[in-house]
């Protein structure tokens, strides 16, 4: 059974809702969505950053948008399967089919 998204809501400043075409309702906030980024370049950080390799010495810097609260700036259907999200952060690489989409969100 395909199921596909009815509806979209914002709830607050960082999180939407979204409604299914299965009767179900989903929570999503920026952070988890943006933890969770299938893209290519996301991948390859996280499989990097589960790899020891000898501590930098350099410290960490976060640009302005990094440094404030993760929204989501749009989301774009990509063909009947997936929405593109753009970050606040200026991350808008990611494709999130909808099954993916399923997984992620919390149960209203």
């Amino acid at each position: 059974m395909d199921v596909s998204p009815v509806s979209i809501q914002r709830q607050g400043e960082t999180d939407l809702s979204i409604h299914w075409s299965d009767g179900s309702s989903r929570r999503y906030t920026s952070t988890k969505l943006r933890d969770a980024c299938p893209c290519a370049t996301c991948r390859e950080k996280k499989s990097a950053e589960d790899e020891p390799v000898g501590k930098s010495m350099t410290l960490p810097v976060l640009s302005l948008a990094e440094a404030r609260p993760l929204r989501i700036e749009r989301m774009r259907p990509v063909g009947n399967y997936a929405y593109n999200i753009a970050f606040s952060d200026g991350h808008d690489s990611g494709i999130f089919t909808f099954d993916f989409l399923l997984e992620l969100g919390e149960a209203e």
